[in-house]
Parts: C-alpha cells; structure tokens; sequence
C-alpha cells in the first residue's frame, strides 16, 4: 500500500510540474513568437532570400529571447515565493522535500534547454543568485550542475571548472538531508569534480579535475586535492646522498 502511495505521489506531483513547465515555456516563448510575427508581416512581400534570411535571424534570437525570459521568469518566480531550502534531515513526505523537488524541476526547465549558452557568462551568475546562491564578486561559473542554489556558497574569485557538480542534497534510507556547501576565495574547483553536501573549501584552495570531495569535507587554506575520493596532496620527499631527508 505504501509503495502505491509513493507512486501517486510521485505521478501527481509530476504532472503538476509539467503543467507548470508547459505555463513557464509558453510565457517564455511569447517573446520570440512576436519578434518572429513581426518581421514576418515586414518581410512577407521580399525576395526569397531576403526572406528566409530574416526569417532565420528571427528564430534565433527568438531562441535566446526564449531562454533570458525563462531566466527572468524562473528567478522571479522563485524571489517572490521564498524558495528556500534549510539546511536538515526531511522525511521524502515533507514539505522541505516538496520545496527540493519543485525548484529542482525549475531548474531542470532551464538547463536542458538553455544553460550551456551562459556558461562563464554574467548570466549564469545571475541565474544562480536569482534561485538563492551567495555568490562574491568575479565568480567564474562553467558548469551547468550546480544543484541547490540556496544551500550553495562561492565567494570572491572562485572559478568553478566545466562539467564540475556541487550539490547539497543527498537521499538517504528515505530521508532527504539538505546541507551547505561553502566554497572561499580565489579557489579553482576543476572541471569534473565533483562537491557534496556539506563541504567547506578554505581560501586559495585546488580541487583537481575529476576529483570527488565526499560529505562534509574540510578543505584547509591553499590546500590541494585530488583523487577518489578526493585527499591532500603531501610533499614527496627524497633522499640527498648524505642520507638527510629533503622536502
């Protein structure tokens, strides 16, 4: 009965969030539908080729109209209706959880679709701040996986790597746990890496491509880490000819 339940819950739950995906799309696509009606009518009696060239312009700035007012619609949405997540151990039946998988799904309407062409960009940041992420100044984010804005902490001069993921949930024997990620300044998370819950990175630091930081992890100041799972990188020592040991 409670496996029946579960599955309900999830089927209501996700046709809710396709109609709420099919009302962000359609307002978003708004724009770029009337840009395309308008150089339409303008062009309607050209020559072919300046038509379809118009035509083609149109379309994709549509494109990117569509996905700056999924931005502004998405983050706005999310503003307005405090959208944050707490730090804790939920049970999936919660409204903590709820408020996850909502906002998850918000953003997953936005990175499969439009993400990978603001990467590194101002608005990327913008996105990040706007569903709750504390970002310093000259924060460079390449990386369309980083999950649970509100729990999300970069400060000043941090680069965040392509294909990097920082995420600050987990879903344990039926239990939603929620923490803070927390990343200093002038730190290079590198590409591929992957940040869990609950890892702090002091300033200065370097966590190497592919690496994978388990839960809570604490980073020193200007440490370096690499590895599966991720681990200090210690000075290699050698032998000089009198037998002293050299760092």
């Amino acid at each position: 009965m409670r496996s029946f339940l579960i599955t309900v819950g999830q089927l209501v739950f996700s046709i809710l969030m396709y109609c709420i995906g099919t009302i962000f799309f359609g307002l978003a696509l708004v724009p770029g539908i009337a840009l395309f009606f308008k150089v339409w009518t303008t062009v309607e009696y050209a020559p072919n080729i300046t038509k379809f060239f118009s035509l083609g312009i149109s379309l994709a700035t549509g494109y990117f109209l569509f996905g700056l007012s999924l931005i502004i619609l998405i983050g706005t949405f999310c503003m307005v209706l405090r959208l944050r997540l707490k730090e804790g151990t939920y049970p999936i039946f919660s409204w903590q959880a709820l408020k996850w998988a909502c906002m998850s799904g918000l953003y997953s309407l936005i990175n499969f679709t439009f993400v990978d062409f603001i990467l590194a960009t101002p608005f990327v940041n913008l996105l990040q701040r706007m569903l709750g992420a504390k970002l310093g100044k000259n924060v460079q984010i390449n990386s369309k996986y980083v999950f649970d804005a509100t729990l999300v902490e970069i400060d000043d001069n941090t680069v965040v790597g392509g294909g990097a993921i920082i995420i600050g949930h987990t879903v344990e024997r039926g239990k939603l746990k929620l923490k803070k990620v927390k990343i200093g300044k002038n730190v290079t998370v590198g590409s591929h890496c992957t940040i869990m819950p609950g890892c702090e990175i002091g300033d200065g630091a370097i966590i190497g491509a592919s690496a994978v930081l388990l839960k809570n992890t604490k980073v020193e100041p200007g440490a370096i880490y690499f590895g599966v799972p991720a681990e200090p990188i210690r000075p290699h020592h050698h032998k000089e000819e009198n037998g002293n040991v050299q760092s």
